[in-house]
């Protein structure tokens, strides 16, 4: 029983030292900020890749040098891209400039989005926590797979004829 406790308390202690590491790491984190005082980073979903930076502002989304409005007509599409200020509890307080290439409108704001996300956690590292939380620094590597040889697409193969 005595040595049952020892390794609880052992684990208590490992734990908590986890924590505080965590913790520690988390106050340790700097600001990246360039000499414009903006953050940037690169954002990727799908086949689409965005260069983002953001800046302390009215909360003017430009981009490809296009409104958010005009360049994503979709709602949908606009409310990805407020979704990383929603979350940060941020909304109106930043500029954004960003230029995507590549894929559709749908991967590209997703790409968008994520460059945002790390953006803004560059920018002020207490917006980690709840960025991180709801999952948007995190790369969704899914990508369209590549067609295989003897198929038809990458998995449909060619219509079977008994005669």
């Amino acid at each position: 029983m005595a040595t049952e406790i020892k390794s609880l308390d052992a684990l208590n202690a490992a734990v908590a030292g986890t924590a505080a590491a965590q913790v520690a790491e988390a106050i340790a984190r700097e600001p990246v900020r360039d000499a414009q005082g903006r953050s940037y980073a690169t954002g990727k979903r799908k086949d689409a890749v965005a260069r983002v930076w953001i800046k302390p502002g009215k909360g003017k989304v430009v981009v490809n040098g296009k409104e958010m409005a005009v360049y994503f007509a979709r709602p949908v599409l606009q409310m990805i891209l407020r979704q990383p200020f929603q979350i940060a509890g941020v909304d109106g307080q930043f500029d954004v400039m960003a230029t995507v290439a590549g894929g559709g409108l749908s991967g590209q704001a997703g790409a968008v989005k994520h460059g945002i996300s790390k953006a803004l956690q560059l920018y002020d590292p207490a917006l980690r926590a709840p960025l991180k939380a709801a999952g948007f620094l995190t790369r969704d590597a899914r990508v369209v797979e590549r067609k295989k040889y003897g198929k038809r697409k990458a998995r449909r193969s060619f219509q079977f004829s008994k005669r």
